[in-house]
């Protein structure tokens, strides 16, 4: 509205996604598992000191893990396969700080193999977490000696375990057991990865999935995935607070815990722009590892359905922390809020109403010829947008009889970059005018907006801004 900057808009547009951060982003939302040496110890950070013999959990059962994940509605599991404490959940070969010298399964156990067979099992994608500060190890702070002791775990994981979806590095440093700390060869580590799992997406210190700026489950009014190409760098300077020479970064004017990282103000002067989309990390307990004192204070459904919404609504993924107890088990309360957020979902965005509406839209044909009943299936198949130049997109649903709203989910075709910069919501009652009821920012890979049971037979969306021009992929309007 009121803006000409073709020019700078066909620039913002050019930062697309690769195909592994499109197949990502419809992963959409993700579990956390949290388990190791810090479980039996009490610790969240463990020093690195902790004998072998303390990790024995007697009932450990990845089924029941994977299984309540999936009862959830998450599409993927993440396990801390090495914390900061160094203690490996599988019997690596560069390490006797690992599962092979403890009393699990007489030595003979391996946790990643369990968690990774039972995710194949139950068609829960698998991914890892192998923390790059290592308490335990000698080599840490000897420069290529731990780059190569880092690189060889990583190739177990990579090597040994099927098809790994994430690889979830944060930049936690600090001094390992002689005293030094370690300068990270990211590029390295980047490397070994392409090469051995080409579809794996690179999390949090890495080019492909970004940290939201907090871990409370908070995301920004205007989450966008088009950013500055230095976050990347923004990223790492958050994570390494304790890194020797950080000068580097910091003279870059990039905080990625910034409200405004992506709007066109914000972007520009910046001559390197990416496709960085957010991911919101959150804990279903105050503490990260399993603490029996915190068996209260277990997130209940209604917190984690309002996580959902604003995360999985709001242009992130979410990735939701559930740690097991000494047992080897999930928490009968933790199981239970999974069982009914898995529920909600289920129940709340099982039919689309959208179905049963008349359609228009004006502009009346799409740049693709399409009318707008392609927003009718969630694909990338179909889809409607505007032609360049056309910034403004009006769509109307109307029903032959009332219906009661509570959800309308809007998804641009993000293979085309995030180009909505602003849209309202509004619907007409049985007497009465054209009443708005949401005015919005951005859309992204998917938003979700509350329309907290309005009744209505029309519901009216207009994309009053776009960057060159709006191109959606779907449309849902759920209530009864």
């Amino acid at each position: 509205m009121g803006y000409s900057g073709m020019e700078e808009d066909m620039r913002l547009v050019q930062a697309t996604p690769s195909k592994r951060q499109v197949a990502y982003q419809q992963m959409e939302f993700l579990c956390f598992v949290h388990f190791g040496m810090n479980t039996f110890s009490g610790n969240e950070w463990g020093t690195g000191k902790e004998e072998e013999s303390l990790f024995h959990p007697a009932k450990l059962d990845a089924r029941q893990w994977v299984a309540a994940v999936k009862d959830a509605g998450a599409r993927g599991l993440l396990l801390t396969c090495k914390h900061h404490d160094g203690f490996c959940l599988w019997p690596s070969a560069y390490t006797e700080h690992s599962v092979k010298n403890s009393p699990y399964r007489d030595g003979k156990g391996d946790v990643v193999k369990e968690v990774a067979d039972a995710c194949r099992e139950y068609g829960v994608k698998f991914g890892v977490y192998l923390s790059p500060w290592d308490r335990n190890s000698e080599y840490y702070g000897m420069g290529k000696a731990y780059d190569d002791y880092y690189v060889n775990q990583l190739t177990e994981l990579l090597t040994g375990y099927g098809d790994v979806f994430s690889v979830w590095m944060d930049g936690a440093c600090g001094e390992g057991a002689n005293g030094k700390v370690q300068r990270y060869d990211w590029e390295r580590y980047f490397e070994v990865i392409r090469r051995l799992q080409p579809d794996t997406v690179i999390s949090i210190c890495g080019p492909d999935v970004r940290w939201c700026g907090n871990e409370a489950g908070i995301v920004r009014p205007s989450e966008w995935s088009v950013v500055s190409a230095d976050m990347k760098d923004a990223g790492l300077i958050a994570q390494l607070s304790q890194q020797e020479d950080t000068s580097e970064f910091r003279e870059r004017p990039i905080d990625c815990t910034m409200q405004d990282i992506g709007s066109r103000q914000a972007l520009r002067k910046e001559p390197r722009l990416i496709y960085y989309p957010a991911e919101t990390d959150v804990s279903i307990r105050p503490g990260w590892f399993y603490h029996e004192e915190e068996d209260d204070k277990v997130r209940s459904v209604e917190n984690l359905k309002e996580l959902y919404l604003k995360a999985v609504g709001g242009n992130t993924s979410l990735l939701l922390n559930i740690p097991p107890d000494r047992n080897g088990l999930f928490h009968e309360r933790d199981v239970e809020s999974l069982k009914g957020l898995g529920e909600f979902i289920r129940g709340t965005f099982l039919k689309n109403l959208a179905q049963e509406a008349k359609v228009a839209a004006t502009p009346v044909k799409g740049r693709d010829g399409n009318g707008p009943e392609a927003l009718l299936t969630d694909s990338y198949e179909s889809g409607f947008g505007n032609v360049d130049g056309e910034r403004e997109l009006t769509l109307e649903w109307i029903w032959d009889e009332e219906k009661e709203l509570d959800y309308l989910i809007l998804k641009e075709d993000i293979r085309f970059s995030q180009r909505v910069e602003s849209f309202s919501v509004s619907y007409v009652p049985e007497s009465g005018a054209e009443t708005v009821c949401y005015d919005g920012t951005v859309i992204g890979y998917k938003k979700i907006v509350p329309l907290d049971g309005i009744k209505t037979r029309k519901l009216i969306v207009r994309i009053t801004d776009a960057r060159v021009a709006p191109i959606l992929s779907y449309v849902g309007v759920y209530g009864k």
